[in-house]
């Protein structure tokens, strides 16, 4: 229950981030937005393991553990957060968000395959629900052409799901490299596994800063920009280290389908904070509402459902069936 509940929390903090984001990448650019917040999640998750006994834990990963911490920081802050990060430039961030579900549906065939979790019926028809929100937007974009924000922007869904994907892919795939590399599933473990990731993930953007004109470009980030940065950056860190410390106390499968709730936050924070660049229209609601719907469906206990919904009551024996 704690290990859903941190999800949910991370969730949040990260439908947050994506919508502060937002705001920067109208100016800045992804590498801006990338260098401020995979470097700033050092620092800030070096505090975390001070406070929660982090580096006693960190002197005694294995080796194996350390790549598995570091493969995951650089799958998820660099390969993902660039996907993401370019997705949310193009599409923002409430229409970028279903496309981004289908790392769901990675992640639970991962866990399914390498950890042995297994799904039911009522979470294979959520999974279908997931798939369906994205092709919603889709044919909202087939029968009008063109979709502008109120801004003026142009959303380029051919650019924007492509990097989509890749976000998806990246975001499905790092959960399980966290659980490979946690043994004890200790909290302590957990904030030194996510210094590890953070760490992997700024040895990169070190390595790509170094290019001709990096630096250049960096020190061209107007100050309003930076600020929407910095702010990504704190959110998006408070957001990873519930997700590490929640994956060390619950199921991939779980913490997975609980995380995905963030398209909904990210709608609210989007609505909030950026209702003037973002396309949040009648067929926007119905894919988001389709993909929670879906969510939902895999990340509810069959029993607690049929509980407070008697008329599933017939079909209990069906939603329980397991799968595979």
């Amino acid at each position: 229950m704690l290990g859903a509940l941190l999800s949910l929390l991370s969730a949040a903090t990260f439908g947050m981030n994506v919508a502060t984001l937002r705001r920067g990448v109208l100016e800045g650019s992804v590498l801006q937005a990338l260098a401020i917040t995979v470097c700033a999640g050092v620092p800030l998750f070096a505090i975390a393991c001070f406070f929660l006994g982090g580096f006693d834990a960190l002197f005694g990963l294995s080796a194996e553990q350390l790549g598995w911490f570091a493969a995951a920081g650089i799958v998820h802050f660099i390969v993902g957060r660039y996907g993401n990060y370019r997705a949310t430039r193009v599409l923002g961030a409430a229409q970028s968000g279903p496309i981004q579900q289908i790392s769901l549906l990675i992640s639970l065939a991962l866990a399914m395959t390498f950890l042995g979790e297994t799904l039911t019926t009522l979470s294979v028809i959520g999974i279908l629900l997931t798939l369906l929100g994205p092709l919603v937007l889709l044919g909202n974009v087939a029968r009008k052409g063109k979709v502008k924000t109120r801004a003026g922007q142009t959303l380029d869904y051919v650019d924007g799901y492509f990097w989509g994907i890749v976000c998806a892919i990246s975001f499905g795939i790092s959960p399980l490299l966290i659980r490979f590399g946690l043994e004890e599933k200790s909290v302590a473990e957990s904030v030194a596994g996510g210094l590890v990731s953070y760490a992997a993930g700024t040895v990169v953007i070190l390595c790509i800063l170094a290019l001709p004109g990096k630096i250049a470009h960096m020190r061209a980030m107007d100050r309003a920009s930076a600020g929407w940065f910095t702010a990504t950056g704190v959110l998006v860190f408070i957001s990873q280290m519930l997700l590490y410390i929640a994956l060390a106390l619950a199921p991939v499968s779980i913490v997975a389908a609980v995380q995905r709730t963030g398209l909904v936050f990210r709608v609210v924070f989007s609505w909030m904070l950026n209702r003037d660049h973002e396309v949040l229209g009648l067929p926007a609601m119905i894919g988001i509402g389709v993909s929670a719907l879906g969510v939902a469906a895999v990340t509810v206990n069959v029993e607690m459902l049929i509980e407070h919904v008697p008329l599933l009551a017939g079909i209990a024996d069906i939603l329980r069936i397991p799968w595979p």
